[in-house]
């Protein structure tokens, strides 16, 4: 299943504001710094490359296609992005394995955007989860969005995390929002399938972005677990005996949000353990995440303490 973002040709449930800020270019009115917030998964990056795409590919052979929102995987401009070579785009993320974007990163950016342009396109830096630059890092990007060179755009994605008031305050913020019910069926758009047929209900209730139910069904696949017929308590116990979160990490994320429904779904004012343990639990899955403690210890003494218990 494909969830990467720089490939989805078809845009979902944003094209108001696709269009919205389509037209602003067309009037020479496009902001060149722009800020994208919203739940992680709702289809950000996506709008992101669609926007991109529908300028850079503009004179090519295979321009976008704005009457039905798809990128023609034909035009010159989106395989020169899959090929990472397109002069005119920058992505800027976090690097696997690290858990901010360092000043190197920006740097690096500075100096790839102090040189000419091939051509005389709009150029394009697409920064990812700026919720992880580093202060050294924002310090060195806020140069740059003080005084952009010319025809340089830059579009900030923001996973609705706090960040600078400094950084917030140069960029012209948009707030994507979907409803579960919009989410859902994006998601059956993409599956071509409805997602009934594949995930028992109680597991996607908490998911109500189309990435993350998207990377739900591909943990169901991927690993083999019956979602369908699995209620959360089996779904958990599954989980963390096969020990799956070792096998990908963003897995790990979908445990600990789990972990809360479960809680939120069996918590009573008669069952005064339970939420001893749920505000037990919450601490140290907080602690976890801060510290960058040991993930297992946690979800063993869940699985014997709450789901065994």
């Amino acid at each position: 299943m494909n969830l990467n973002s720089s490939t989805q040709t078809n845009l979902f449930g944003h094209e108001k504001i696709f269009n919205d800020l389509s037209l602003l270019y067309k009037k020479e009115k496009l902001p060149n710094k722009i800020l994208l917030s919203g739940d992680k998964g709702i289809g950000k990056s996506t709008l992101a490359y669609h926007l991109i795409n529908s300028i850079l590919s503009e004179n090519e052979e295979y321009p976008y296609n704005f009457k039905n929102n798809i990128i023609n995987s034909e035009n010159k401009s989106y395989k020169l992005i899959q090929n990472r070579s397109n002069p005119n785009f920058n992505l800027v993320n976090v690097i696997e394995d690290k858990k901010n974007i360092d000043i190197d990163q920006i740097r690096e950016l500075i100096i790839h955007l102090n040189k000419s342009s091939f051509n005389k396109k709009q150029r394009f830096v697409l920064i990812d989860n700026i919720e992880l630059l580093n202060i050294n890092s924002i310090n060195a990007l806020l140069k740059i969005l003080e005084e952009p060179n010319k025809n340089i755009n830059f579009i900030l994605i923001n996973n609705n995390k706090r960040i600078l008031s400094t950084l917030k305050s140069r960029c012209l913020n948009f707030k994507l929002n979907l409803t579960k019910n919009q989410s859902i069926k994006i998601v059956n758009q993409i599956l071509n399938d409805d997602i009934n047929n594949i995930v028992n209900n109680e597991l996607f209730d908490n998911y109500v972005t189309p990435g993350k139910l998207l990377k739900l069904i591909k943990l169901s696949e991927e690993y083999n677990l019956d979602l369908l017929n699995f209620d959360l308590k089996m779904t958990l116990k599954s989980i963390i005996r096969e020990k799956i979160y070792k096998k990908d990490k963003s897995i790990i994320a979908i445990i600990y949000s789990f972990i809360e429904l479960y809680f939120r779904n069996n918590i009573s004012i008669k069952n005064i353990n339970l939420i001893k343990s749920y505000h037990y639990f919450l601490k140290k899955i907080n602690n976890t995440k801060i510290y960058n403690l040991d993930e297992e210890t946690l979800f063993i003494e869940f699985e014997d303490k709450v789901l065994n218990g």
